[in-house]
């Protein structure tokens, strides 16, 4: 699933959200603040095998999740604290 959402996306990153999600709007405005195009899936927008999906690929539980699509395949970074530093 990751994997078609990082094909047919012409992005920069490729981030999974959540409503109420304070992090999700904070990790939006640091990748629109280094003018950086994203493509977002929010989980309550979409079947729960899609947020379990993307928990198995990664292991990571909590929203966001975020993959930079910039090199040659999809580089999973983690949730905002980890893209924070990443982008530093």
């Amino acid at each position: 699933m990751i994997l078609d959402h990082a094909a047919a996306s012409e992005t920069d990153f490729l981030v999974y959200t959540g409503h109420f999600c304070g992090y999700c709007r904070a990790l939006k405005n640091l990748l629109q603040t280094k003018e950086l195009t994203f493509t977002e899936h929010n989980f309550d927008e979409n079947p729960p095998e899609m947020r379990a999906a993307v928990v198995q690929a990664t292991g990571h539980r909590t929203v966001p999740v975020v993959f930079d699509l910039r090199g040659e395949q999809p580089m999973f970074i983690g949730g905002f604290d980890e893209t924070k530093r990443y982008l530093k």
